[in-house]
């Protein structure tokens, strides 16, 4: 992002900086490397989402599903955090961390240590944060677990009682195979893809199944992630004034310019859809620049 305010001071248009992407599913980083450092959960679909005063989050807004719709219902509520409440079969199966030191066996391709994965119990950095982690509640019973919620929190009251309702109504729904608890439906449907079965989604449990435990309460907090916008440029990559002009010798693409389009995706966009547009970008660059050589 550094190269964007010297674009700028160069004369370079920034377009749609209003176009922020942040990750609602934040922790704190308990071995930081920097000020304020988060981690991202990327989750998979089976904990039940609940915000910051124990209500459980709307359909569809269930773990992995829409970060947008999910950030803005979370706003709405006056509150800048919200929870995830799960069991260790759930985590050992569905927690995995962004961050290339959250990943040791994949940045630094040990495929032994990668092969662990596949063996029970949660992955290490997960089952570390577990254990160090300042937003980790981890309890035996419900009512241990709440109170541990309510010490993270202790300027906002949460409805115990609502809590106790949202989770053993869903534990209800999982012994119904004629389920109309949407969140339900979703991990029956995830698990019928074999990759997600073995790697990625729980085997459908009751939260409040001691076989199950223990109880894990995690606190979530929204991170600052990057914006959608980037230098104005033209069809050939040349980064454009406030008044539409080229600006001579400068070019955007990639990142810089918007994710390889500014938009060209959609405002929901991100990771992945933009390798495409970065690359296109950056080729169309490329070739202006050859032609003045």
């Amino acid at each position: 992002g550094r190269m964007l305010g010297i674009s700028e001071q160069a004369g370079a248009h920034l377009i749609n900086g209003d176009r922020m992407w942040h990750y609602v599913e934040g922790i704190e980083n308990y071995a930081p490397v920097w000020a304020r450092h988060g981690i991202r959960i990327l989750p998979g679909p089976s904990s039940i989402w609940l915000d910051a005063t124990g209500h459980r989050l709307p359909v569809p807004l269930f773990p992995g599903f829409d970060t947008l719709g999910t950030l803005e219902h979370i706003v709405a509520t006056g509150y800048d955090h919200s929870w995830f409440v799960l069991t260790q079969k759930i985590i050992e199966k569905e927690f995995a961390l962004s961050g290339s030191e959250q990943n040791p066996d994949l940045t630094n391709k040990d495929y032994r240590l990668l092969a662990k994965r596949l063996q029970p119990g949660a992955p290490g950095p997960v089952k570390a944060f577990t254990q160090k982690g300042a937003d980790f509640v981890v309890a035996n019973t419900l009512d241990e677990l709440l109170a541990g919620m309510q010490k993270l929190s202790p300027d906002i009251p949460i409805d115990t009682a609502r809590v106790r309702q949202e989770i053993e109504g869903r534990d209800r729904e999982l012994a119904n195979d004629f389920s109309k608890d949407a969140q339900v439906n979703a991990i029956r449907q995830a698990r019928r893809y074999r990759g997600d079965k073995l790697i990625r989604v729980a085997r459908p449990h009751r939260i409040l199944d001691p076989k199950a435990g223990p109880l894990i309460a995690v606190k979530l907090h929204i991170l600052t992630r990057k914006s959608l916008g980037g230098i104005e440029t033209d069809l050939q990559g040349r980064a454009l004034s406030a008044t539409g002009k080229p600006i001579p010798g400068l070019y955007a693409a990639g990142e810089v310019s918007g994710f390889g389009g500014g938009g060209m995706h959609g405002y929901r966009s991100l990771e992945g859809t933009f390798l495409g547009g970065c690359l296109f970008s950056g080729r169309v660059a490329g070739r202006a620049v050859a032609q003045l050589v």
